[in-house]
């Protein structure tokens, strides 16, 4: 099994203090920070439109661009060794993949929803010097992540709550695409994005999820540190229990 990893989603941090906000995460634990990226999103498999949040986003897989490459860069300069986990909700995630590996960006995860050639996407995303993650939104099912999809790309995204809308509770349907994905992927790195706290990680961790993905839960914490040793020990311990 793959180890745990925390990912606090820098979208629920003070943006007036970004740069600090992620020196404070990686302080207290954190492995990844995911840099959400999209503009209001525009949900392709429900064809709802959903308001503007932040994430990386284009405006047509969501309406607005809220983080872009040019805050990439900066938080990149000004954090050593920080690994950007860059959640691309746009809808062609081809056209950013040399900005954001220009700005820094460790990981590049698209949505298979926007991706009209996922293969080749992955290998562009590889020829940056960068891993590849493919995401599923909570109406698409796992098996839209074929063979050969998940075992080219480096992590595999589920989405439980919709792209591209705040406030939303987290969506325990979509916890058995983790399961069905960790069953065909057992070494892969298998994130689960929205909603994600100290009061859902165990059906997360569970059913196969090792890279965590939490905004409100770490960064409006009265104690990030104490919650990102919560959320990795959750997750260590299901990973005990689900090696043969």
């Amino acid at each position: 099994m793959p180890q745990a990893i925390i990912s606090p989603s820098v979208l629920a941090s003070d943006f007036g203090q970004l740069t600090a906000e992620c020196k404070r995460m990686i302080k207290d634990g954190a492995d990844w920070l995911h840099m959400g990226m999209f503009r209001g999103f525009y949900h392709l498999v429900s064809n709802e439109i959903h308001p503007p949040c932040p994430d990386v986003m284009d405006g047509h897989f969501v309406p607005n661009i809220t983080m872009g490459a040019p805050i990439l860069s900066c938080v990149h300069k000004s954090v050593p060794g920080i690994f950007m986990d860059c959640h691309m909700m746009v809808s062609q995630p081809e056209i950013w993949i040399n900005d954001v590996a220009n700005a820094g960006g460790a990981l590049y995860c698209f949505h298979i929803e926007a991706a009209s050639d996922p293969i080749s996407l992955i290998k562009a995303i590889h020829d940056r010097k960068m891993k590849a993650g493919v995401a599923i939104s909570p109406d698409t099912p796992s098996l839209a992540i074929t063979d050969e999809i998940g075992h080219s790309a480096d992590m595999l995204l589920v989405m439980t709550v919709y792209p591209g809308r705040g406030g939303q509770k987290f969506l325990e349907r979509c916890v058995p695409k983790v399961a069905e994905l960790r069953a065909r992927f057992p070494e892969k790195d298998i994130e689960v994005d929205g909603g994600v706290g100290p009061k859902t990680i165990d059906v997360c961790a569970q059913a196969g999820s090792n890279v965590i993905v939490a905004g409100t839960a770490i960064f409006g914490a009265d104690d990030p540190k104490a919650v990102i040793k919560t959320l990795r020990g959750t997750v260590n311990t299901a990973q005990d229990k689900l090696r043969p």
